[in-house]
């Protein structure tokens, strides 16, 4: 089981996060400000760590320049502070991703996944796009092209080819579909996920192909 660590003086903040993670499989470790997560760190192992910026005792910027001494850790930084220079700044410190408060839990479980995949399959920097013939799918960056050309995708479409190329060449059901996207609190039925897909497809053009449809079953992404 995958261990995340939550750094976040804000206690319903770690509740939130903490009970969503544990949903979705992973174990919980909590800190409420930099100093004891740089010693938790020293200590411990963390598969990723979800950090915030204004704490007391350390900020989460020194927190993590402190971290990044011995460590190689994941890092998503959470923050109210939206500013480009502070993201750019903790990008400059290593981190992986950063997501400004208030954000979805559901987006965050997203981000979450999409790191430990990238880190688990040796992509270490955020740059790198996933490439499909002519589809190219820009994570961190939230662009997908086909044949050179960006397309526009809503929010639950990027989110549904997200989560269907990080477990390509998976059978994915439509229940399982609806849970890890749209949250085991959605009140909705298998015609959400077919109207997506058939969306996803149109905007996906000629490699809308790359979505196989598993009758009886549901989708997967095929490579």
């Amino acid at each position: 089981m995958q261990k995340l660590l939550i750094v976040d003086d804000e206690i319903n903040i770690r509740k939130v996060i903490k009970e969503y993670a544990e949903f979705n499989g992973y174990q919980v470790e909590e800190s409420a400000d930099g100093m004891d997560a740089v010693a938790l760190c020293k200590k411990n192992d963390y598969d990723l760590i979800l950090m915030d910026i204004m704490m007391p005792r350390l900020d989460g910027f020194s927190a993590c320049k402190e971290i990044r001494k011995t460590k190689s850790t994941p890092i998503i930084m959470l923050s109210a502070r939206g500013e480009e220079y502070d993201k750019l700044f903790g990008f400059e410190l290593g981190i992986d991703d950063y997501m400004v408060k208030p954000f979805s839990p559901k987006e965050l479980m997203a981000r979450i996944n999409a790191v430990l995949a990238r880190h688990s399959s040796g992509v270490k920097s955020g740059n790198e796009a996933l490439v499909f013939d002519g589809l190219v799918i820009d994570i961190i960056a939230r662009v997908v092209s086909v044949d050179g050309q960006r397309i526009e995708l809503t929010p639950k479409e990027y989110e549904l080819l997200f989560y269907m190329v990080l477990n390509k060449n998976i059978a994915l059901s439509r229940d399982k579909l609806l849970s890890d996207i749209w949250g085991y609190d959605f009140f909705g039925d298998d015609r959400t996920i077919d109207t997506h897909i058939k969306n996803l497809r149109n905007n996906l053009g000629e490699y809308r192909d790359f979505i196989v449809t598993l009758r009886g079953v549901g989708y997967k992404f095929e490579v």
